[in-house]
């Protein structure tokens, strides 16, 4: 792997190396294989409370500078996300661009493997969207840096069981501070992407006696769902935001909560499993927070997966993992708080609990 040194002055000059000094990455690393057909980018946002754990996405891009962003975009989320849960990891993340359904072979995610490898542990992936334990497990051959292998070989299996646990308690949090109860029965909620998340979210959503719409562009995830969950409302992809509902779940790709979709949403809340889900933070921040929306930022509430991958490195325990991801319901609770007292938008109360953290201990660490 060519490693190519660009100076300051270069960074002015190309977007990419601009964009990565901007979001104060310390390293982005670009993959390819002729062999394999592998083309993959690895971001390490900060390492400063330890190695960057973040999942691998593999996803069909419209052009490799949309990868980057998100890749970016991604890692930098992983770093407030592991900071905010009180996890000794830094921010990373990586994406595989192709088609996951035809693309994906284990030729392919074994030469990725090397790659995670050749890092010597400053980055440890994980399963994002896309991918799989057995793709995990093809990883795995190659590098020990990997987490969310089968339970059958000593790993956590997948995360999104608690993923969406931690996601259904941060909307919990969300409704208290909304409408001054948790108890989500008769709300209308509607749940945008039905993958792996997405499910188990509706399951205890269900359980509650919430009435439930779903929407994904795949048919056989929503059947995945229906054949479960008769009583679920299914709707066009397109008709997301017009439909009627009290909280909104982005359970799919990020930037949903847009320009576009804030002129058509009508709900009191918005929690969900989607990373990254303000098309740009700052702004859509301020004006979800100026049209009376509560926000649950993402990267806090949707932290239950990599909880239970950094339990999976001290040594797998599923009640430890369970305990930490309940904790998600309290530091909610404590962003609104903070929201509230200062009078900024939740996510920049979420950063600000973030980056004090990293702070902190980033002090600890000079003094050794």
């Amino acid at each position: 792997m060519d490693v190519n040194t660009v100076s300051l002055a270069d960074k002015t000059q190309n977007p990419v190396i601009q964009e990565m000094f901007q979001m104060g990455h310390e390293q982005v690393v670009f993959c390819h294989d002729d062999a394999t057909g592998l083309k993959a980018i690895i971001g390490i946002h900060n390492t400063t409370l330890g190695p960057a754990l973040g999942g691998t996405r593999m996803w069909t891009y419209d052009n490799e500078l949309q990868a980057i962003n998100d890749v970016l975009r991604l890692s930098r989320g992983m770093t407030y996300k592991n900071a905010v849960s009180g996890l000794n990891l830094g921010g990373g993340k990586a994406v595989i661009i192709g088609d996951s359904r035809t693309m994906k072979n284990e030729a392919l995610m074994r030469r990725f493997g090397k790659f995670v490898d050749s890092l010597s542990g400053k980055y440890i992936t994980a399963e994002d969207v896309g991918m799989t334990t057995q793709d995990m497990e093809f990883i795995s051959n190659e590098t020990k840096h990997v987490v969310g292998i089968p339970k059958e070989l000593g790993g956590a299996g997948d995360p999104s069981p608690v993923t969406a646990y931690g996601v259904y308690l941060g909307m919990k949090a969300a409704a208290k501070a909304a409408y001054g109860s948790d108890d989500l029965g008769g709300k209308k909620i509607t749940v945008q992407g039905a993958g792996n998340v997405g499910r188990y979210l509706i399951d205890h959503l269900m359980k509650e006696n919430a009435q439930v719409s779903i929407a994904d562009i795949f048919d056989d995830k929503i059947k995945l769902v229906t054949d479960k969950h008769s009583s679920v409302n299914v709707i066009d992809s397109d008709k997301v935001y017009e439909n009627d509902m009290d909280i909104y779940a982005p359970c799919a790709l990020g930037a949903t909560v847009n320009d576009e979709s804030l002129k058509k949403l009508n709900c009191s809340v918005i929690a969900g499993a989607a990373n990254n889900q303000l098309a740009d933070e700052k702004k859509h921040g301020v004006a979800v927070k100026e049209s009376g929306i509560i926000y649950a930022p993402d990267y806090v509430i949707n932290a239950g997966g990599v909880i239970n991958c950094y339990s999976e490195l001290e040594g797998y325990n599923r009640d430890r993992a369970m305990n930490k991801c309940e904790t998600i319901y309290d530091t909610t609770t404590r962003i609104f708080e903070l929201a509230n007292e200062q009078n900024i938008p939740t996510y920049e109360a979420a950063n600000k609990i973030a980056e004090q953290r990293i702070e902190q201990i980033g002090k600890i660490k000079m003094t050794r």
